[in-house]
């Protein structure tokens, strides 16, 4: 029996995974979590990225991003990065790196190994033992689709 053929996505996407440098918590408390998502909303708008998934766990977090030209990417993720690294050490009064050196992204280009990978990010939650189901954990994806609080992130 011949394999079927598989379906390219038109435009590859990037699983993206930045942990905070030696795995050390970047999100302590809910308004952390809120203003790194204000980020991305704000970092959408200026580089015109698409937004399929993301989990912000306590030490990383995971993002999956749809780009134009694949060498924005780099860009992206760094000023992303960048803008919450300043935010947290001006909040927490420290100094220093907050992420690890290179964030890791790994190219989704066919549709069932999207619908794959946003199933690993979005059970993320209840792997780490953080909550017992799926739609417990505020910080996902998962439930921002279910609500309208920030629709603009799933928009271009």
């Amino acid at each position: 029996m011949p394999k079927s053929a598989r379906i390219k996505l038109k435009k590859p996407c990037y699983h993206i995974i930045t942990w905070g440098n030696q795995k050390q918590t970047v999100f302590k408390n809910p308004e952390d979590y809120q203003k790194y998502l204000l980020l991305v909303t704000e970092h959408k708008d200026k580089f015109k990225f698409r937004l399929f998934c993301f989990c912000l766990m306590t030490n990383h977090v995971h993002l999956i991003i749809e780009v134009d030209d694949p060498q924005d990417l780099n860009k992206i993720v760094s000023s992303l990065n960048l803008s919450y690294a300043l935010y947290f050490n001006l909040k927490y009064k420290r100094s220093g790196e907050l992420w690890q050196n290179k964030f890791k992204s790994n190219i989704i280009d066919e549709d069932a190994y999207l619908i794959e990978c946003i199933r690993h990010i979005e059970y993320s939650p209840v792997r780490n033992s953080l909550v017992s189901a799926i739609y417990q954990y505020p910080w996902s994806s998962y439930n921002f689709q279910q609500s309208k609080i920030l629709d603009n992130l799933y928009q271009l």
